[in-house]
């Protein structure tokens, strides 16, 4: 019969507490890159979280990036009807 060392694996009040001591230390990280995918050979649209909000990011060689938050309405603005 094989028995575990106690002093290894702490247990009630003191395994709390040692665990709690532990993960103090750990921050955890306020910028994410939740999915990436390539449109084109050179241009990518990115999902990513910052501080609990999200944005899409496109990247292109031909601009600057752009940044869409997705945590509120985007107000697309619609042409006036169209006849022919």
């Amino acid at each position: 019969m094989k028995t575990e060392n106690p002093a290894a694996v702490p247990g009630g009040l003191a395994g709390w507490v040692l665990a709690r001591w532990r993960s103090r230390g750990r921050v955890q990280p306020r910028l994410a890159l939740l999915e990436r995918i390539s449109i084109a050979p050179r241009q990518t649209l990115a999902l990513v979280e910052a501080e609990g909000h999200r944005f899409l990011l496109v990247t292109s060689p031909e601009g600057s990036p752009a940044f869409y938050p997705l945590d509120r309405p985007i107000s697309v603005k619609r042409p006036g009807r169209i006849s022919w």
